[in-house]
């Protein structure tokens, strides 16, 4: 598959891992937009929140786990989930963003 995050997730593509399950990979974003910026995937491609299905407790689990890693749930984060085009997803593989580290402006944009 020509998936980004799942070749990341098959570790065809090399990552700075943060956290990792048998079903979940959670990695430093490349281009980080805050002091803390992780990318929380599941490994089994799924483009939308939607066909997360078994997955989201899990999903949820682990962007708290990352948070607490990273320190930012001491001061707060952002977790960001976008969906489709419109909402600027920018690879069509679910993936959570967790900010964290600096002050987060609202509106986001």
């Amino acid at each position: 598959m020509s998936c980004l995050f799942c070749k990341i997730a098959s570790k065809e593509i090399a990552s700075s891992v943060v956290f990792e399950t048998d079903n979940i990979l959670a990695f430093d974003d490349i281009s980080p937009q805050a002091p803390v910026h992780v990318v929380v995937i599941p490994k089994r491609h799924v483009e939308l929140i939607n066909d997360l299905e078994d997955l989201s407790e899990e999903m949820l689990d682990a962007v708290a786990r990352v948070a607490r890693l990273k320190g930012a749930d001491i001061t707060g984060y952002r977790t960001v989930v976008n969906q489709g085009r419109d909402a600027g997803q920018a690879v069509p593989h679910l993936h959570f963003h967790v900010l964290g580290g600096r002050a987060m402006h609202w509106p986001p944009g």
